[in-house]
Parts: structure tokens; C-alpha cells; sequence
């Protein structure tokens, strides 16, 4: 697939900005391909590296709970770049990769909490509209579980993901592209361009269904 918008070339930014981009090489989510892409703005640049840092890597949700929600968005998106990334914070707090493998039907999987089930819904309502949940019971789970602070924090950074990556997956921008040679936050099968080529080519590659 043809890529739509170039990537800025690294020696053609800041000093910071290219800080920024070693950063998402190194540790990821995002990764340094989007970032790239988003460097041609400026403005467009920053909005998202600080908005991303507040919302998704810091806060007063948990950001596992984060993690799921971004992962899940990837998923019923079917934004193949942001779905084959997992958070390192999310990892090393001991979020399980069947976690990630069955969050389209989160609502019968056993791997998932009363919690996070209902971040889930939230997440789905965002995406698919209120029609696509209970929505008495949402909400009345919602507010069994997380404050008002966090329901605003929560629905800003499911927002902002779905937003991002409805635009990202018509990018065709891809993993191991960009700043290339390191394996920071790329799931499983996805350690290497060989790897992602590979994975891919699956028939039971999570995108193909």
C-alpha cells in the first residue's frame, strides 16, 4: 500500500522533536512512524505528544484500564499500527497478552474484571454509539467503579485514540519504518520487520477477522 503523508525525516526536525521521536523508539505507544507523520505540524505534533502524556501515561485512571480501552478501539477500528503496540507501563503492571486477545468479546471472556469490563463498554459506546451497549446498566457500572474525574479523564483518552487511530489506519504507514532497529512496546510476532511480515501473513492474524 502506498503511503498517503510522508515521514518527516529525523534530521530535518528540532532538537526536541527529535528527543520526542527517540522517545517513542525506545518505549513506544506511540511509536516513532505516527509521530513522524505528525511532525510535518507542528502544532499538530505537540498537541498530541502532550495530550498523550497526560492522558494515556499519566492521570487518575489506572492505566491498565487505559490500555485495554486504547487496545480495544485498535481492534474494532481495525487500526493494524496502534493494535500490534502494548504499553510497557501496562506490561510491567502485569496485564497478560490473553488480555488483549479477547477483547472484542469482553463482555463473555473470564479474563477481564467487573472494572474493566465497564471501561470496555465505555470505550464501545464511544465508538459504536450509545445504542450499542445497555446504557443504564453502563453508566450504573461506570459510576459503581470510577469518579466523575476519572470518567472525564477515561472518555478524553478513548476519544482521542479513536479519533487518532480512525485517521492513522488510512495512513498506511506501518511498524519498523521509521527509527527502525528497536522492539520497544511491539507486541508479540512483531519484534522485527521479518517478524511483522511474517505475523501477518497468519491466517490467524488478529486483522484478518
Amino acid at each position: 500500500m502506498p503511503q498517503r503523508i510522508s515521514y518527516v525525516p529525523f534530521e530535518q526536525v528540532d532538537a526536541d522533536m527529535q528527543a520526542e521521536l527517540i522517545r517513542c523508539a525506545e518505549h513506544g505507544t506511540p511509536r516513532p512512524e505516527s509521530s513522524a507523520v505528525r511532525a510535518h505540524s507542528n502544532d499538530s505534533f505537540w498537541f498530541f505528544a502532550d495530550s498523550w502524556k497526560k492522558l494515556f501515561h499519566s492521570g487518575v485512571v489506572d492505566h491498565s484500564v487505559k490500555e485495554l480501552c486504547r487496545v480495544y478501539i485498535s481492534r474494532t477500528v481495525t487500526c493494524e499500527f496502534c493494535g500490534n503496540q502494548r504499553s510497557e507501563k501496562a506490561t510491567a503492571a502485569g496485564l497478560q497478552e490473553m488480555q488483549y486477545d479477547d477483547l472484542l468479546n469482553f463482555e463473555t471472556s473470564d479474563v477481564y474484571t467487573p472494572e474493566q469490563k465497564a471501561a470496555l463498554r465505555y470505550a464501545q459506546a464511544i465508538a459504536w454509539g450509545p445504542a450499542s451497549v445497555d446504557e443504564e446498566f453502563m453508566w450504573e457500572e461506570l459510576h459503581r467503579f470510577f469518579s466523575e474525574e476519572q470518567l472525564v479523564e477515561l472518555g478524553c483518552a478513548i476519544g482521542l485514540t479513536f479519533g487518532q487511530q480512525s485517521w492513522i489506519r488510512l495512513l498506511g504507514i506501518d511498524h519498523h519504518q521509521y527509527l527502525a532497529g528497536t522492539a520497544a512496546s511491539m507486541a508479540p510476532g512483531f519484534e522485527s520487520a521479518d517478524a511483522l511480515a511474517e505475523t501477518k501473513s497468519s491466517e490467524e492474524y488478529w486483522a484478518r477477522s
